[in-house]
């Protein structure tokens, strides 16, 4: 038994449920990333200004410009990832320059930062509708970040390519430890199941993972 073609306003309804659900999981990304980065921070600078006080007080003014010191160099950490946070919520360059120009920046950022090397080949994505462009945007953030975090990997490489009747695969793949938490995987999968795209990811040992998104021509159009 075939099923019934979706009426105009059944795809409305299910487009602004896909979109309630991925703002449901931004927002839940966002708080788990303003607390373990700049809230952490904070606390840490709140505790080293009392200390560099109290070693003012006590008149230990060396003790207190080493301390101190601590607490400047803390700050400007917290206010890199807040700039960070910033750019990759709502990431200027692609709506400026589009979704290349966008990854790569964002590649060199975690490049730097972690001493990997990452290699793109992500062109097509400039092709794509606005809100695949930020979707996969978001998704590759999140995979580049999370690779890094779960264990230093050497590489990291990122295909973009366009697929039979205009869909479009994103494939993310690196050489570090294959252990993965499932929470992680299963955030990923959520993000793709906003754009209706098909999520898989396997393992290789001793190092080596990749996970695979498959965007249907409709959800790589939009």
């Amino acid at each position: 038994m075939n099923a019934e073609p979706l009426s105009a306003s059944d795809t409305e309804r299910a487009l602004f449920a896909e979109r309630i659900l991925a703002e449901q999981e931004e927002r839940r990304r966002l708080a788990e990333l303003l607390h373990d980065g700049p809230v952490q921070h904070l606390a840490a600078i709140a505790q080293i200004v009392d200390a560099g006080l109290a070693a003012l007080r006590a008149g230990e003014g060396a003790r207190a410009d080493e301390i101190l010191s601590r607490g400047l160099e803390l700050s400007r950490d917290a206010s890199r990832e807040l700039r960070a946070l910033c750019d990759d919520l709502e990431p200027k360059v692609l709506r400026e320059l589009g979704f290349a120009a966008a990854v790569g920046a964002l590649s060199r950022r975690y490049a730097v930062r972690h001493d990997v090397v990452i290699n793109l080949d992500v062109d097509h994505g400039d092709v794509l509708g606005e809100h695949a462009q930020t979707a996969l945007y978001q998704i590759l953030r999140e995979a580049i970040d999370q690779a890094v975090r779960r264990g230093a990997p050497t590489r990291i490489e990122v295909v973009l390519q366009a697929t039979a009747g205009g869909g479009a695969e994103l494939v993310v793949s690196d050489d570090g430890p294959p252990e993965r938490r499932s929470a992680v995987l299963e955030a990923l999968a959520e993000r793709a199941a906003t754009l209706n795209a098909r999520f898989s990811s396997e393992v290789r040992y001793p190092r080596g993972s990749k996970v695979r998104i498959e965007l249907p021509p409709s959800a790589a159009r939009r």
